[in-house]
């Protein structure tokens, strides 16, 4: 990517200001804050009991050779 040429905003779609990058204002920047720290966006995450058991992670060493 060109370092003169941000791109669109994903805010509003204008045109981005290298100093908000990749945003176009300070405003549109906040807004994007405001929608991580609300939650807004997330990090689809799957849990399974499988991995909370001891069992089933192997020992930390469990494959290496020791030393002597």
């Amino acid at each position: 990517m060109n370092p003169l040429k941000a791109g669109a905003c994903p805010i509003c779609g204008k045109p981005a200001d290298l100093l908000f990058a990749p945003f176009c204002c300070k405003r549109c920047k906040d807004i994007d804050l405001h929608r991580w720290l609300g939650e807004v966006y997330t990090i689809p995450v799957v849990e399974t009991d499988d991995l909370l058991d001891d069992e089933a992670l192997p020992a930390p060493d469990a494959d290496r050779p020791r030393r002597r």
